[in-house]
């Protein structure tokens, strides 16, 4: 009897800027992932009390959930990627990049790409690795290699 061994997936999540980096290379060979702009949400670094934080602060979050459409945002995110995962995992393939830009990779990208690695961790659990790199705040990259 042959053992088939199922590969896991392998998702990176970036938080970038558009104005700094750029979109995030993809290093799996693959030519990228889904990409989506931030920039059309309500920018809290325009908000003086926000504007030295990130989206990993509790004040911006607040902000991006109750005065932005960012809640609405993410909802239609999560319905988009979960349809790759969902085939990703049946076909057996083994990355999947999912990006996140705003003006200066600080706010509503970082929010945005903490919020939905949380949410395949939560949906998807030990079928997924997540890697979640912030390509502009590299303070909060505390478990990137």
């Amino acid at each position: 009897m042959v053992q088939k061994i199922k590969k896991m997936l392998h998702i990176d999540i970036h938080s970038f800027s558009y104005k700094k980096g750029g979109i995030p290379k993809d290093d799996s060979g693959n030519g990228g992932g889904f990409t989506f702009d931030c920039r059309g949400i309500l920018n809290p670094g325009r908000v003086e009390e926000y504007k030295i934080q990130t989206g990993n602060d509790i004040g911006v979050q607040e902000y991006l959930e109750t005065k932005t459409d960012m809640p609405k945002f993410l909802e239609l995110i999560k319905s988009l990627v979960s349809i790759n995962i969902d085939n990703y995992l049946g076909r057996g393939f083994e990355n999947l990049q999912i990006n996140f830009g705003c003006t200066g990779g600080q706010h509503r990208s970082v929010y945005s790409a903490i919020k939905i690695a949380h949410f395949i961790e939560e949906k998807y659990g030990d079928q997924v690795e997540i890697s979640l790199h912030h390509d502009e705040q590299h303070q909060l990259n505390i478990n990137d290699n």
